[in-house]
């Protein structure tokens, strides 16, 4: 872009401004970015849920551990649509374990105590597991149906038949 300055800013001195600094950084790459996201994205899942037993980086393949240690701004080959079948099988299972974790952990709240999902993660009201679930299915190359069904079928196991008809 074109930064017109009037004169009376040309003679001054001083640190370089904010505007300029950023104009000469480099260009992230951002599918690397999204590809970092995910993994963030997975890491507080599994916290947040108490997972037990899951290796984050064994849902990823050799070329998508090895871009998480490079630099934002370099343009790294990511993982491509062809996926080894064993790892597309790890990512499907830690999906539907993700949706099980949720599901139970709802159901068990409002057994206890009556409480609706938003009290029991006061940090993210309206943070929908299943749907995260689902919306990571499609970063992890995983049918977002499958996991959808599965959502339905915990739901129909815990007795929330009315959720899981909707």
């Amino acid at each position: 872009p074109v930064l017109d300055t009037e004169d009376a800013w040309m003679s001054v001195e001083g640190p370089v401004s904010i505007v300029e600094l950023a104009l000469e950084q480099k260009r992230i790459h951002y599918p690397l970015v999204e590809h970092q996201f995910v993994l963030c994205t997975l890491l507080y899942t599994i916290m947040r849920l108490s997972l037990k037993g899951v290796k984050p980086l064994s849902l990823f393949d050799s070329k998508g551990k090895n871009a998480f240690f490079k630099d934002l701004t370099s343009i790294q080959l990511l993982p491509s649509g062809d996926m080894d079948p064993e790892v597309l099988s790890i990512r499907q299972q830690f999906l539907l374990k993700v949706v099980s974790a949720a599901v139970q952990t709802l159901c068990s709240s409002q057994k206890d105590r009556e409480v609706s999902e938003e009290e029991y993660f006061p940090f993210e009201k309206g943070k929908n597991w299943p749907t995260l679930a689902a919306d990571l299915a499609q970063y992890l190359q995983i049918s977002e149906d499958l996991v959808r069904r599965h959502y339905v079928c915990e739901l129909y196991s815990y007795g929330m038949d009315h959720l899981g008809e909707e």
